[in-house]
């Protein structure tokens, strides 16, 4: 299980959680920190051995995991990267797109082997906020600060629906079967139906939601201002449970980690990680959360001020489907 995090000093941070032998005990080991941008990064992407970083700097980084290596950069926009979001079947351990989103209104079709550019899409009059990508790989959802919500068509390649919304979103995610998807102006998360954008419920935080991911079951996680990790349940609206006070400050990224497809996966704990922007990131066992206040199983203080965090539990298969990390490793940089 791969994490990956960005920060304002312009670092790019990689973990790796593993478990301790003979013992239950998990540990966030260090992979690299590297100062990859030259500008803050503002949104990160991981998909089994690959993951990307954007930043305000108008370039998007590619890095190989299996050997710590930033293998190339994506300069097709001219605007800050503001969401990064991989494409990948569920039979194949690699990424099959990538998609990146810009303060200057466009999102990049990329494909990922070997990161070869496709298309650009004009989504929004001015820069998109978030992006997210639908199950099946066809559609997207972006929205953007003109304060509109625009689906995208990712077979041809265009910008199929655009309405306005009543106030100005951050962020926009699927659910895990694409039937519904959730928006987040503010501290209030709305749950759509994904077939007509139909409104099903919306839910408040105490304070301002700065991320959100979603679980299995029908669980919303959401992080923001207020410091919590809180697990909403879409189907009645309600709060599922809370972890308070998770983190001493804004907790500005959430990764939900399911279980590994190994044998053992039952004895798997299912794990749900935070960052925040006091720098430390924290790995929780959610399911402690009904009897008690938990505490992590691991903890990393990467002493910056971190901006986003990303993650996969996909096994990295490093001898099949890595013609495009090749491709661009000619000019690799290795990591310190």
């Amino acid at each position: 299980m791969s994490i990956v995090a960005g920060s304002y000093e312009k670092f790019i941070w990689g973990f790796k959680i593993k478990s301790l032998k003979k013992s239950e005990t998990l540990t966030l080991t260090p992979l690299f920190s590297y100062p990859s941008h030259l500008s803050p990064i503002k949104c990160v992407a991981v998909a089994g051995p690959v993951a990307a970083s954007g930043g305000a700097d108008d370039s998007v980084k590619v890095y190989d995991l299996s050997s710590c290596s930033e293998i190339g950069s994506l300069t097709d926009h001219s605007g800050a990267i503001t969401s990064l979001s991989f494409f990948s079947h569920s039979s194949l351990s690699f990424p099959r797109n990538l998609l990146s989103a810009s303060d200057d209104g466009f999102v990049c079709i990329y494909d990922a082997d070997p990161f070869v550019h496709l298309k650009t899409i004009a989504a929004h009059k001015k820069g998109v906020n978030d992006l997210s990508i639908h199950p099946s790989g066809k559609l997207a959802l972006t929205v953007g600060r003109d304060s509109c919500l625009a689906m995208l068509n990712l077979v041809r390649g265009r910008r199929i629906f655009y309405c306005r919304l009543g106030k100005e979103a951050s962020l926009v995610e699927f659910d895990f079967t694409g039937d519904k998807f959730f928006m987040v102006a503010e501290e209030k998360v709305g749950v759509h139906e994904a077939e007509d954008a139909k409104l099903v419920f919306q839910m408040e935080s105490s304070k301002r939601v700065l991320c959100a991911a979603p679980g299995s079951s029908g669980l919303l996680f959401t992080g923001g201002e207020d410091r919590n990790i809180t697990a909403w349940d879409t189907a009645s609206g309600k709060v599922a449970y809370c972890i308070e006070d998770a983190h001493s400050a804004r907790v500005k990224g959430i990764v939900v980690l399911s279980r590994n497809d190994s044998d053992n996966a039952e004895d798997d704990p299912y794990m749900v990680v935070s960052a925040s922007s006091d720098g430390f990131i924290r790995v929780w066992d959610i399911r402690m959360t009904i009897r008690e206040k938990p505490n992590p199983l691991a903890e990393a203080n990467t002493k910056s001020r971190l901006t986003c965090l990303a993650g996969s539990s996909l096994k990295c298969d490093f001898q099949r489907g890595t013609h495009g990390l090749l491709a661009m490793s000619k000019k690799k940089n290795k990591m310190q």
